[in-house]
């Protein structure tokens, strides 16, 4: 009984800081997205600090949602603090690791008598909150004794992360998923979890790092391990999914962000569910598929980009994302044979209420062989979100097209191959794509046979909207779904009149 007081008294120790925090602060916001005032309005206050080449970048502001970065995230470029009082981040600075501090002023008396007396008085608050909770669990006991309960009072959820063996990963993600504004478990949860995991074997490699299947009690995870040049993909990816709602059918699964300490190197950890058939990349290999699979497939690649791009309002609710790296290997097959999208590492994101665009800090571009004109021409609107939704449809126009070529019509079907395979090299350069696409103005050839098709004769018609040159005159992806769930109810209806 005393062991699993001193676990709970532990758990409510850690999450302490979000306790005391309910409603809204006020902040200092010293970044390029801050309002004329110099303030804004959130959850908690940050402080950031970040080194890009040989440049020092400040900021200061607010968050929406709580953020694990809060809790003691530091690398050797970038780091980040919290508070939890209003203007709290005023004086609130970060020294990165390896950082020498000789330069900085000594400290004056004032600021003395602060890191002294702040302290001391946070200690006797926290010192006052801990009797508490002991005179809580105490008083708790002592009715459980008295009345013969067989029921605690409810304690904080983190207490989850305790039992965590005797749940499911999908009791978990149910009953916590729909409490917070972020889209896997909550903080301590996933950073239990993320400790508890078994890596079995490496099932992708590329550029951003590799990709292993993992265990946690049984049950199959997906273990990203992100390069430490690709860090910033991991912080951005961990952002999105704790401070937006992303659970869809269509959206892979997120179940914990972690940064853990393993072989004596720091490794950047995205856990998430596990999709056995791996990447449409991969799936489209080996598997030709039938008119009504290709459909599927599709049909579920836009419901999850529509998802992404439309912004949900209210407090389940989040803003609008352009992917801005769309691609076959970055869509992912699942057992039902419907995909879902994955890497969100170079996401935007976007509020009409407060016309907020978020576009990161991450200074990897993406796929060049999937780029839009715009984007190899670097004519691309930077200010405007409309022009980075404009590119996703430009991407799903080839992904469209790859999916339609491995599509069997009258007993043929092509092999695998990428968008533009016959007029780039394998690997192609920025300068490559950009003649090709720019200069030339070409698209990917469309097979003629699937014009002998009413149905891949439409995918045909999709596909070309998708790559107009103006990107105003593309398709909206949810324009796209409209067509797409029309086709999918006409090819339904003689099965079912049958």
């Amino acid at each position: 009984m005393l062991q699993g007081v001193i676990a709970g008294l532990f758990l409510a120790l850690l999450s302490l800081p979000r306790n005391i925090t309910a409603g809204n602060l006020t902040c200092v916001c010293e970044h390029t997205d801050c309002e004329k005032n110099l303030i804004c309005s959130g959850k908690l206050c940050f402080v950031s600090r970040h080194q890009e080449d040989r440049e020092i970048i400040h900021k200061k502001g607010c968050l929406k949602a709580d953020s694990e970065l809060c809790w003691g995230s530091f690398t050797e470029k970038y780091g980040m603090k919290c508070c939890w009082s209003n203007m709290c981040n005023r004086n609130l600075a970060i020294q990165l690791p390896g950082e020498s501090n000789q330069s900085e002023e000594s400290p004056s008396l004032k600021n003395l008598l602060l890191m002294i007396l702040v302290p001391l008085f946070a200690i006797l608050v926290l010192a006052a909150l801990v009797g508490l909770f002991v005179w809580k669990v105490v008083q708790s006991r002592q009715r459980q004794m008295l009345f013969g309960s067989d029921e605690l009072e409810d304690m904080d959820f983190m207490l989850k992360a305790s039992i965590a063996g005797d749940s499911t990963l999908e009791n978990l993600l149910n009953d916590d998923c729909t409490t917070g504004s972020g889209s896997g478990l909550p903080f301590l949860v996933q950073r239990t979890v993320a400790r508890q995991i078994s890596l079995v074997e490496c099932v992708g490699k590329g550029r951003y790092g590799e990709v292993w299947r993992g265990t946690w009690h049984g049950e199959n995870v997906a273990v990203k391990i992100f390069s430490s040049r690709d860090e910033q993909s991991w912080f951005r990816e961990t952002e999105i999914y704790n401070t937006v709602l992303l659970r869809h059918d269509n959206i892979l699964g997120f179940i914990a962000s972690d940064m853990t300490s393993r072989n004596s190197s720091t490794q950047l950890w995205l856990i998430t569910h596990y999709h056995e058939h791996g990447s449409l990349y991969d799936y489209l290999q080996c598997t030709p598929l039938d008119v009504e699979s290709c459909l599927r497939l599709a049909t579920s690649i836009i419901c999850g980009l529509v998802h992404l791009h439309v912004e949900i309002f209210g407090t389940q609710g989040k803003p609008a994302i352009a992917h801005r790296d769309l691609k076959s290997r970055n869509i992912l097959v699942k057992n039902n044979k419907q995909c879902c999208i994955a890497d969100l590492g170079l996401a935007v994101m976007h509020s009409q209420s407060s016309d907020y665009l978020d576009i990161g800090n991450n200074p990897r571009v993406g796929t060049k062989r999937y780029m839009a004109p715009e984007v190899l021409d670097e004519q691309i609107r930077m200010d405007c979100f409309e022009s980075f939704k404009q590119t996703d449809i430009w991407a799903f126009g080839l992904v469209l097209w790859e999916i339609a070529r491995r599509t069997v019509i009258n007993g043929i079907v092509e092999d695998y191959k990428p968008p533009f395979f016959d007029m780039v090299p394998i690997d192609p350069s920025f300068d490559d794509m950009k003649k090709v696409v720019c200069v030339d103005q070409q698209t990917p050839t469309i097979p003629n046979r699937l014009y002998s098709d009413l149905t891949l004769s439409a995918l045909a018609k999709i596909m070309k909207e998708c790559w107009f040159q103006s990107p105003t005159a593309r398709l909206t992806a949810l324009r796209i779904k409209k067509t797409l769930k029309k086709l999918s109810n006409s090819f339904n209806k003689p099965k079912q009149h049958s």
